[in-house]
């Protein structure tokens, strides 16, 4: 519970909040904050930023639509979903050139390092290219498990590849599309932080396609290959086969 003796850190707090309004609610922005991080044995400074949507909020102005979040912070469950959010590397929102990653969650290769995909690989190596680029964002994205599927429903996947489907016919026999992600939020926020045009690194084609679609300002895409084997072959050959995924260095 806040009271009045915390007034100087509820204010401190204010301020490092920022809410976009748009038609189904709020998207409420909290940062920058600081982020050192370790890549490949030296610490690389980033600045992290996490989001929240709310859906149908009331008519209030916005300072007092900040109160009211962070007073119902304690009782709003939110350990119980996934929040979205993005690290910053240098002047992103003024530098000429930047490089944004729209990264979807992957509890199998980003914390345990799973061999089975190439996502833990392209996280830490998105985060190299932007630090040695000089400017440039991860977005990393909650809800995009599975490709839009959930953790549940993907170890279920995993099951049906085990069998002999693909990953697209695993994903399509549990009821879903191939692809079920929304970028709808992380545009939200990637044109709050930045105006200026931004390069995408990614494989995907309709990532970029998604971005630009929106009217994201984006200027074009690089690559980001690495990291193929035996545990993941067939996955990678499926997503250029049946994804469209652009090949790169990939051998087929």
């Amino acid at each position: 519970m806040i009271e009045a003796t915390e007034q100087p850190s509820l204010i401190a707090l204010k301020k490092k909040i920022n809410g976009i309004s748009h038609d189904s609610g709020h998207t409420f922005i909290v940062g920058p904050i600081k982020l050192p991080v370790q890549l490949d044995g030296e610490t690389v400074n980033f600045n992290w930023y996490s989001w929240l949507e709310v859906e149908n909020s009331l008519d209030l102005p916005l300072e007092e639509q900040k109160d009211l979040l962070i007073k119902s912070l304690a009782t709003a469950n939110l350990a119980n979903s996934q929040q979205s959010s993005v690290l910053t590397y240098g002047d992103f929102e003024t530098s000429e050139e930047a490089l944004i990653r729209m990264h979807s969650i992957c509890h199998t290769g980003d914390i345990f390092g799973s061999k089975r995909c190439d996502c833990g690989f392209q996280l830490k190596n998105s985060m190299k290219m932007i630090s040695e680029h000089g400017s440039g964002a991860i977005f990393y994205l909650a809800n995009h498990e599975g490709r839009g599927i959930g953790l549940f429903s993907k170890a279920m996947a995993y099951l049906l590849q085990e069998e002999g489907l693909d990953t697209v016919e695993a994903n399509e026999y549990l009821g879903f599309e191939d692809d079920s992600r929304n970028y709808d939020e992380p545009i939200r926020v990637l044109k709050f932080l930045r105006e200026l045009p931004v390069t995408l690194i990614t494989n995907n084609p309709n990532k970029l396609e998604a971005l630009k679609k929106s009217g994201a300002n984006v200027s074009g895409r690089v690559s980001l290959w690495g990291d193929i084997s035996m545990y993941n072959k067939h996955y990678l050959e499926t997503k250029m086969e049946k994804a469209g995924h652009f090949r790169g260095g990939y051998p087929i």
